[in-house]
């Protein structure tokens, strides 16, 4: 369920369209409202009271529109993908909305995501991501060491005991972070799958960053990179 304006119109520039639109009475008094109900307007709309509205959005103050769709199949496989991420128990939405939303921005073809992952689909998530779900091809409840080993291009472990900082490696070919939690790391099994643990050079005052920063560095690491002559 895309829950507000701002998501429904992320997912109608993605070429989609959804199954149902709901609204509640101000959604027709909205004029951002209305220029989205004309580019979906062979979605079947409802029209429900403020109430049952409201009991259906998550947001304080409804938006005034909700809409259904299907979750995309994936369609990136490890082999192909050429920009990946790899998260491994991101159990915090906002944490894992924000790497979705990161990974997007930095042109990433496809986010994998361990069975101990929160629900990438899930409202907060969702919201978090910012329209970030419909640029990239997301694969939940992946065994990561499968994924790992079917890529085929330089696997970057994110780990605070990494002796090779992040800004002296190559990351111009085909790569994919491996990102874990901030409290829990990445699990052994992974970090030795590893082709190159990668550390993020800090002054020391602070143990560590969260994973959505720690992710959001390492992915415009690249794409800095990548823009510059080879």
């Amino acid at each position: 369920m895309l829950d507000g304006a701002h998501l429904l119109e992320a997912y109608l520039d993605a070429g989609e369209k959804p199954r149902h639109l709901l609204l509640n009475a101000l959604a027709s008094h909205d004029a951002e409202i209305a220029v989205l109900l004309e580019r979906a307007a062979d979605v079947p709309m409802t029209q429900l009271d403020d109430s049952l509205f409201a009991e259906l959005s998550e947001l304080k103050t409804p938006s005034g529109i909700l809409a259904l769709i299907d979750i995309p199949r994936p369609a990136v496989t490890a082999a192909d993908s050429r920009f990946a991420v790899l998260l491994e128990d991101i159990q915090d939405p906002g944490n894992l909305g924000s790497i979705l939303r990161s990974a997007a921005a930095a042109g990433c073809d496809a986010v994998f995501l361990s069975g101990g992952c929160a629900d990438a689909w899930s409202p907060r998530v969702l919201r978090a991501a910012m329209g970030g779900h419909f640029a990239l091809d997301i694969q939940e409840r992946q065994d990561l060491p499968v994924v790992a080993g079917a890529f085929c291009g330089t696997l970057l472990a994110t780990s605070l005991q990494a002796a090779h900082s992040l800004y002296d490696c190559d990351l111009r070919g085909r790569i994919a972070f491996l990102v874990g939690n901030a409290g829990a790391g990445l699990s052994a099994r992974l970090l030795g799958l590893a082709g190159q643990a990668i550390a993020i050079p800090m002054s020391g005052r602070i143990e560590s960053l969260k994973a959505a920063a720690a992710a959001a560095i390492c992915l415009f690491e690249a794409v800095r990179q990548r823009r510059r002559p080879c």
